[in-house]
């Protein structure tokens, strides 16, 4: 519960400080408000019913409510790899392409990247909830997992599971690929950039833009390329328990941590709001 309500907390702390501060009305932190609301999304589809689960002995949950949360799942988990891709081509043409930022950061390019990241997570939801739809369960339908996650509900099936298996794997997958390749090549060429600097104090700043980004990236899909890309076979069902809780609990509760003391930026924005507050008092 209490992570919970820090992650709620936190996140929207992220949303008010860049809506209230005009020298974070940039794309870089546009795309960050946009990521602080898909962890509250991707929390609240999952944490509110784990809590009940917790506290009573036995929980159920309807087949339409079993949709409804690994739909908001799918769409909030797919969303923020798209917009943690985005970030990090706004880094790349930050400090690779300074002089184009404006043409290639526009605010058309900026809401296309965001249509695409909430689009693309409908899509890949759709994928799914329609691998779940044609599964039969026979009972006892009991869920090894603390919420309607894909891989515990396939195990239930008294189905063909093969295609349900493959189907979200594949989506998942090449969605995860295609954007962490982004990642990857996005920071190739921005290192790059750094290391032909010839000022010490222009790389640490350069880096400095980067490191948040970097380590939310790196929990991120660690977690989730664990769960939905390795072989089933490799893990039992408590460790994808253990991780799901990180990536689906911790994490959206770590994002604002990582990019409020981790980020020079918006900890001066940070200290401008809270002296403008005292000083309304």
């Amino acid at each position: 519960m209490r992570i919970y309500v820090a992650t709620i907390l936190g996140n929207i702390s992220i949303i008010t400080l860049i809506h209230r501060s005009p020298q974070l009305h940039t794309p870089m932190y546009l795309f960050l408000s946009h990521l602080a609301f898909v962890d509250i999304g991707y929390s609240s589809s999952v944490t509110p019913i784990m809590i009940v689960s917790f506290l009573e002995v036995r929980t159920t949950i309807p087949v339409a409510g079993c949709i409804v949360q690994l739909g908001s799942d799918v769409i909030f988990g797919t969303a923020e790899c798209f917009l943690l891709a985005a970030m990090a081509y706004d880094r790349y043409v930050a400090i690779c392409s300074p002089l184009l930022y404006s043409t290639y950061m526009s605010p058309r390019v900026c809401v296309i990247l965001l249509i695409a990241s909430y689009l693309g997570g409908c899509v890949n939801a759709s994928s799914f909830i329609g691998c779940l739809l044609s599964l039969t369960f026979c009972g006892p339908n009991k869920i090894n997992h603390f919420f309607c996650d894909l891989p515990p509900l396939v195990k239930l099936s008294c189905t063909h599971v093969y295609v349900a298996e493959i189907s979200p794997a594949i989506s998942a997958g090449s969605i995860i690929v295609i954007t962490l390749f982004t990642i990857i090549v996005s920071y190739l060429y921005i290192l790059h950039s750094i290391l032909k600097m010839c000022s010490t104090e222009g790389r640490s700043k350069a880096f400095s833009t980067c490191t948040s980004h970097l380590t939310a990236v790196t929990l991120f899909y660690g977690t989730v390329t664990f769960v939905y890309v390795i072989p089933k076979s490799s893990y039992s069902p408590d460790h994808i328990k253990v991780v799901s809780v990180f990536y689906t609990v911790v994490i959206p509760m770590l994002n604002p941590l990582i990019y409020s003391l981790r980020n020079k930026e918006v900890k001066e924005a940070m200290r401008k709001l809270m002296t403008k507050i005292h000083q309304s008092f």
